[in-house]
């Protein structure tokens, strides 16, 4: 079956950003001669074994699959025993094309405003009093490549008291309701969307020019305040562990992994997608390779930009009190993350040795680059 890199070394294109440009030659290059290569040698008999190395570009379907299980054994170790809920945030697509144009500072606003929606709402004694734990995730596209900007959050149901002395359980549906949710997410979004105008921070190209105009602005953002922005709540996880490996495969998910794709013939590009909005069915969409690739290369995030984070007692300065605390308070012994060996378990295939293969640099002439 073909895969995104075999597409990509046939499609020649332009006008990249330097985070694209980077994503596109990685993904090109990955375990090829060009990124170098390593030796695996056994010590027993002298076997030596040569692989080309691995490009580890995030967008890079091939290289995340053991950064994914790296990160959801750390996660473990932060479990509370209590459910779980997965809240799903989306902004309205008015916004796309400022977004678009901002990455990076809309995309902070975008995927802190859901984290702070869900702690202010969680202190409130209406529905929680309690400092909660959250960790938000940033995703930009939809099932078909489009630009499509959300972000998806895990709550623990429960959190610390107001008061700090006791850990308060939620009921075992969302103890906020999604209405609410929704209005407090769209005036935190906006409100930081006007600071970021007022503050000359955002640029404005093309279609969006007019935007400069502060009467343009204000008056898409009172457009945008009359509109409902969607917050899809959906049910709790069985399991505590259940949470993490169902984050884990939203954490270091691309835009399309290789088994999606379904067809190649130097010109088009088909693969698989599910139409949510058809009962959630699924199908195969053909696109010209180019625009093809233009979307996929539409969802590399800017350079050294972080899409997952942790707020409440999920963030790094709480987890040694807020959240030890909440352990303790609910019976579970504080763990640590285990610290997988990085030794490889590769056996020889000569002798079948399992301890005595080594990883040492290669080099060859095969790995210089072109």
């Amino acid at each position: 079956m073909p895969e995104l890199q075999d597409i990509f070394n046939h499609v020649h294109l332009k006008r990249l950003s330097p985070a694209q440009a980077k994503a596109f030659h990685m993904i090109r290059h990955c375990r090829t001669s060009t990124l170098g290569s390593h030796a695996q040698v056994c010590t027993e008999c002298g076997v030596k074994e040569v692989s080309f190395n691995s490009c580890r570009n995030r967008n890079c379907p091939k290289c995340q699959h053991s950064v994914q299980q790296e990160w959801v054994e750390a996660q473990m170790s932060k479990l509370l025993p209590v459910g779980y809920f997965h809240v799903v945030f989306t902004i309205p697509q008015e916004l796309n094309t400022l977004v678009l144009q901002n990455q990076k500072l809309l995309y902070s606003i975008l995927i802190k405003s859901p984290g702070h929606t869900l702690m202010e709402l969680a202190r409130d004694p209406k529905y929680l009093g309690a400092t909660i734990g959250v960790t938000s995730v940033l995703h930009t596209w939809g099932q078909n490549l489009c630009f499509h900007p959300h972000v998806h959050c895990i709550v623990p149901g429960g959190g610390l008291s107001n008061d700090g002395l006791r850990f308060v359980r939620s009921r075992k549906k969302f103890f906020i309701p999604v209405k609410v949710i929704s209005k407090k997410f769209r005036g935190k979004f906006l409100a930081l969307l006007k600071q970021a105008y007022d503050n000359g921070e955002l640029a404005f190209f093309n279609e969006a020019t007019k935007l400069v105009l502060r009467s343009n602005f204000l008056s898409l953002v009172d457009t945008l305040y009359d509109k409902n922005w969607v917050v899809f709540c959906k049910k709790p996880f069985k399991s505590p562990g259940h949470v993490v490996r169902y984050l884990g495969r939203y954490t270091h998910r691309v835009a399309i992994s290789n088994s999606r794709i379904k067809g190649f013939d130097g010109q088009s590009v088909s693969f698989a997608w599910r139409d949510y909005k058809d009962g959630n069915k699924s199908k195969d969409m053909t696109l010209d390779v180019t625009e093809f690739s233009r979307r996929f290369l539409l969802h590399v995030l800017p350079n050294r930009f972080v899409k997952i984070r942790h707020y409440g007692l999920l963030s790094s300065r709480n987890i040694k009190s807020m959240l030890y605390k909440c352990m303790r308070l609910t019976g579970r012994k504080p763990l640590h993350p285990i610290i997988k060996s990085k030794k490889n378990n590769k056996t020889c295939r000569s002798c079948g040795s399992s301890h005595i293969i080594t990883l040492i640099p290669y080099s060859s002439a095969t790995s210089s680059s072109p």
